[in-house]
């Protein structure tokens, strides 16, 4: 008997088809992969894809890197601020992963070219310090469960060959181009609300090796307060545990390695000492 199907049925099997494709494939992660570790410019993935098929490719993608970057110790959200939403066409952040073996002590030495396509941002770590942070509501109970907080400056590798799509889909299908970062001091949170404040006055500076400031924001610039960032990534199904570090996203524009003229360095003014993160590019 001949089995005559329906154009909607015909409709709904493509759509899966191509749902099932927008997933990438074993060979598209390997080569992603291989690109990744020879700093070399690489497809999009996903790029046809939803949300949905991103974080599929971003499942594989973290489990092909682990080997090489050691394993996920934290998230991250990216596209915090207003100018890094509008340079990508979002309209809320993304979420990606930290690795272990990405993370540089405060004035580390990096090549200028980390990567295919590097960029860098002033950013900031947060501690996880209790599980009952995925209980949390507000900013402040938020901070409630933080051990320590640390100044960062991200050094992500956008990856993608240049004319490929750069979209919130196929950042996420990248889990956000992690790649390096370095980490200042770390700075406890003995007292949850005071910092709560703190991170919410706080102005930050990015500035080159020469001292020009290349970025400034506020604490705020990162949706509002950046403990929202740890509600953003919950409100995904992100369930942190003690110890996992959270990245909040950039509290500027991404900038490329030449315009810090041999480095960088990330201050917080209104934080305790005003503390500092630098790193130096050769």
């Amino acid at each position: 008997m001949r089995l005559i199907l329906s154009t909607a049925t015909l409709c709904f099997l493509a759509s899966v088809a191509s749902a099932k494709a927008d997933c990438a494939t074993d060979a598209q992660v390997d080569q992603y992969v291989q690109d990744y570790l020879a700093n070399a410019p690489t497809p999009a993935l996903s790029a046809g894809g939803s949300m949905q098929d991103a974080l599929c490719t971003q499942t594989k993608i973290v489990a092909a890197l682990e080997p090489h970057m050691g394993p996920v110790i934290g998230y991250k959200a990216g596209l915090t601020s207003a100018p890094a939403q509008e340079r990508f066409g979002a309209s809320e952040p993304v979420q990606g992963v930290l690795f272990r073996d990405m993370m540089l002590e405060d004035g580390a030495t990096v090549l200028i070219q980390w990567g295919a396509r590097p960029v860098f941002e002033a950013d900031l770590i947060l501690v996880v310090g209790d599980v009952n942070i995925n209980q949390a509501t507000t900013p402040a109970e938020v901070m409630q469960n933080i051990q320590a907080i640390h100044p960062f400056i991200e050094l992500p590798d956008l990856t993608l060959t240049e004319g490929e799509p750069i979209t919130p889909v196929t950042l996420t299908a990248i889990a956000v181009a992690p790649k390096l970062g370095v980490l200042g001091s770390e700075i406890q949170v003995s007292d949850p609300a005071a910092m709560t404040q703190a991170l919410a006055d706080m102005t930050v500076m990015l500035s080159a090796a020469d001292g020009e400031v290349l970025a400034q924001a506020p604490g705020a610039a990162v949706l509002g307060h950046p403990a929202n960032a740890a509600l953003w990534l919950m409100s995904k199904g992100i369930e942190f545990q003690p110890g996992d570090l959270i990245s909040v996203g950039s509290f500027g524009p991404l900038v490329p390695p030449a315009k810090g003229k041999g480095g960088a360095s990330a201050t917080y003014v209104g934080l305790p000492g005003d503390p500092t993160v630098s790193v130096v590019f050769e």
